[in-house]
């Protein structure tokens, strides 16, 4: 008898399984009528039909093909639905703010369903009809990516790059390489801060004392520079894309883990709030949420301190700059989506961002003479291989010039990090608006200390050439005999941070933009 039930629920899969395929069925002919594909439909975006077929999917322009078969949408009817998963620090806030300012500037309503603690629709519609709704998932980074990779969303919402881990699975599961393409679109910046109470004397920690100190392995003060009292440790949630990022890019290249004794906040107002009422706390969280805690310098063993102020994030400047990044998946979006994507990137969700409580990345400029700092250090540091004469080339080509914020980074030899991808578009697109029309703009490449000078004065030279190309090929409509574009490199003569560690090395590997 089990064997019959068993064998009539087969059945009954099998033959819904088959109404189902026939039910999305379609026939896509060309509009000429030479060229016919039938298979069933996966997706339609309101553009694009994605179909299976017998050899494998594919996707036709609707412009392009008539449809037929029970499959076929209503074309007048579609409405695009695109979701959005992942951290919390941007669901909660930015990505609802940014939605609904992109509906007003397009002239759509919105409605906002909030469903649970987790989960909100925010729907937009036109004059005629429903056009689009955008399911926002708040969660962890690590979640935002598992869904990406599983195709139950269409965005993550993410503060860090993809781990190893996760760039394999993405891979096993055909959801393409993550690292490739632009498959990131950096929407603002944060800082990820060490934090004490005000009453507590240290002001400043290297990283590795930082890594120390967080990580537990550092049980006092006394062991880092403070008084002779024991440390309690206030950290962020686990699993969030904050503790995360400090993991990989502080942690682990000190071969350090996260010892238990800590507390752990779901809330950083939270978390601020203990640690300013306690003189022997130490804190992880982020710029925009310190509260009444003062935020720690980051300091090298060579003396030069660095601050996570909006000019040092904007440039990349500080070591712990934390991009929060909205990462696409493989394939084609929803026309809609597209748009709103591209809305992030453009200077009128600047405002936005900042009302948020976040760093947006709009284009500013520091004068030469408040670089005082900067040459003083470069000063003081140069070693025997950079001589006056190299320092008073450097001052001679930017002193009647302003630094612009925009500052290309490289992971090493000529790529670039993912902050700076992101800085090429938002420069190329001022270049072809002709924001800076009748100026003259110098790329000037740096170089980290290590090594021969003569070999890292070439290399910055690369780097320099590298961002020219690129910022030519990225705004093919830039009117460039309106605006002079010129490179020069000045290898290891400026230093922005210590040499002596991967993150001091990693600041100094740059070229910044000069303009007069």
């Amino acid at each position: 008898m089990q064997f019959f039930w068993r064998s009539i629920w087969a059945a009954i899969w099998l033959c819904l399984s088959a109404a189902s395929a026939v039910a999305n069925d379609v026939r896509l002919t060309s509009r000429d009528g030479a060229i016919q594909i039938e298979g069933t439909l996966l997706t339609y975006d309101g553009e694009f039909y994605r179909v299976e077929t017998i050899y494998g999917p594919l996707t036709l322009d609707g412009q392009g093909v008539t449809c037929d078969g029970p499959g076929c949408p209503d074309l007048n009817a579609f409405v695009a639905n695109i979701r959005l998963s992942g951290t919390d620090r941007m669901a909660e806030v930015l990505i609802p703010a940014l939605i609904q300012a992109f509906a007003i500037r397009n002239g759509y309503s919105v409605i906002r369903e909030v469903k649970s603690d987790r989960q909100s629709t925010f729907a937009l519609s036109d004059q005629e009809r429903l056009r689009a709704r955008f399911q926002l998932s708040s969660g962890t980074t690590s979640e935002g990516y598992a869904d990406l990779i599983a195709e139950e969303a269409d965005i993550a919402l993410v503060l860090r790059e993809p781990r190893k881990s996760e760039v394999s699975m993405a891979r096993t599961a055909a959801a393409g390489d993550l690292l490739k393409g632009r498959r990131a679109r950096v929407v603002a910046l944060d800082g990820v801060v060490a934090i004490t109470a005000p009453g507590q004397p240290l002001r400043s920690i290297s990283l590795e004392q930082m890594a120390s100190a967080i990580s537990g392995q550092t049980a006092r003060w006394s062991d880092i520079g403070g008084a002779d009292i024991p440390i309690i440790r206030h950290l962020p949630k686990r699993g969030s894309g904050l503790l995360e990022t400090f993991e990989d890019r502080v942690l682990r290249p000190s071969k350090l883990t996260l010892n238990d004794g800590a507390t752990h906040h779901a809330f950083l107002e939270d978390l601020s709030d203990r640690v300013a009422d306690d003189t022997f706390a130490i804190g992880l969280t982020t710029l925009s949420e310190i509260g009444n805690t003062i935020p720690l310098k980051v300091a090298g063993s060579c003396g030069f301190e660095t601050s996570a102020t909006l000019a040092a994030l904007r440039a990349e400047d500080y070591p712990l700059t934390l991009p929060l990044m909205l990462y696409t998946p493989a394939r084609r979006l929803p026309l809609i989506a597209r748009e709103f994507l591209d809305f992030t990137q453009d200077p009128a969700a600047d405002l936005v961002i900042r009302r948020a409580g976040f760093i947006d990345q709009a284009i500013t400029k520091t004068r030469f003479d408040d670089q005082g700092d900067r040459l003083a250090h470069a000063i003081s540091q140069a070693g025997p291989e950079v001589t006056l004469e190299d320092l008073q080339t450097m001052v001679g080509a930017l002193r009647d010039r302003d630094r612009l914020s925009t500052t290309f980074r490289f992971t090493g030899g000529t790529r670039l990090d993912v902050q700076s991808q992101e800085n090429i578009i938002r420069l190329a697109r001022a270049l072809e608006t002709g924001a800076f029309n009748d100026q003259d703009l110098l790329l000037a490449g740096f170089s980290d200390g290590e090594g021969p000078a003569g070999p890292n004065l070439a290399l910055s030279k690369k780097r320099a050439r590298t961002v020219l190309r690129l910022l030519k090929e990225t705004a093919p409509d830039a009117d460039f005999k309106r605006v002079t574009l010129a490179t020069e490199a000045f290898g290891e003569a400026l230093p922005m941070a210590c040499d002596d560690t991967d993150w001091g090395r990693a600041i100094n590997r740059r070229v910044e933009v000069w303009v007069k």
